[in-house]
C-alpha cells in the first residue's frame, strides 16, 4: 500500500505538532520514522492509522482516501498493546474471526504464527498476565496473522529483552519479504532502523528533516 501525505497539519493545545508539506511512503517497503521525543512520530502514525481525524490535509492510500475497506487492510501495534483478558490463542485468532475466516484456516494460521514467534507455551495463558516481551510477541502475532497490507508499529521493541527483540525483528522482516506489505515503524533505536528499514524519515518539531 502506497501512502501519500500532503499539507498535513496537526494542532494540539494551540501548538502545531505536525507540519508536513509532502511525504510519500513507498509501497512494499519498511519505512522507519525516527526523531527526538515530542517530534510528532506517534501522532503521525495515529493519523495514518485513522485513529486521529482532527488534522488538516490529505492522505491517500493506493489512490483512495481512507474507507472501511482500507481500515480492514491495516493494523497498528502500539508500544503498550491492549490485549483481551482472555487466552492468548483467542487474542491471536480474533482478527480472523471477525473477518469470517473458516475454522480450519483459522487454526492453521494461528498455529503457524505462534510457532514463528516462539510462543507455543503461552497459548493457553491469560493475555493480561503476560510480561512485556510476551505481550509484544502476542500483539505482533495478532497483527500478522491476517496478513495486513499496511502494518504500523509504534516502538514495538521498547523495554523488552534482547532475545524478544531478535524474534520480533526477524518476523517483521520475514512478513515484509513474504507478503510485500508496507510496514511503518516508529523507533528511537537507530541501530534497529539500520537493521530492518529500507527507508528512514526523520521528524523534528513536526517537520520532515532531510
Amino acid at each position: 500500500m502506497k501512502i501519500s501525505l500532503s499539507n498535513i497539519k496537526k494542532i494540539y493545545n494551540e501548538k502545531q505538532v505536525l507540519d508536513i508539506d509532502l511525504l510519500e511512503i513507498e509501497k512494499g517497503k519498511i519505512t522507519g520514522i525516527i526523531g527526538p521525543n515530542g517530534s510528532g512520530k506517534s501522532t503521525l502514525l495515529n493519523i495514518i492509522a485513522g485513529l486521529d481525524e482532527k488534522y488538516l490535509g490529505t492522505i491517500i492510500y493506493d489512490q483512495e482516501v481512507i474507507n472501511r475497506e482500507i481500515y480492514n487492510k491495516m493494523t497498528l501495534v502500539s508500544q503498550k498493546p491492549y490485549l483481551f483478558r482472555r487466552k492468548v490463542y483467542y487474542n491471536i485468532e480474533y482478527p480472523l474471526r471477525v473477518r469470517n475466516i473458516n475454522k480450519a484456516d483459522i487454526k492453521k494460521k494461528v498455529n503457524e504464527i505462534i510457532d514463528r514467534l516462539e510462543i507455543n507455551e503461552l497459548k493457553e495463558k491469560k493475555a493480561h498476565l503476560l510480561s512485556g516481551g510476551e505481550s509484544q510477541k502476542v500483539s505482533l502475532a495478532r497483527a500478522l496473522v491476517f496478513e495486513p497490507k499496511l502494518l504500523l508499529l509504534d516502538e514495538p521493541t521498547s523495554n523488552i529483552d534482547p532475545e524478544s527483540i531478535k524474534v520480533l525483528e526477524r518476523e517483521i522482516l520475514r512478513f515484509n519479504k513474504e507478503t510485500k506489505a508496507t510496514v511503518i515503524i516508529v523507533t528511537h533505536n537507530l541501530e534497529q532502523s539500520d537493521r530492518i528499514c529500507d527507508n528512514i524519515i526523520y521528524l523534528e518539531n513536526g517537520r520532515v528533516s532531510l
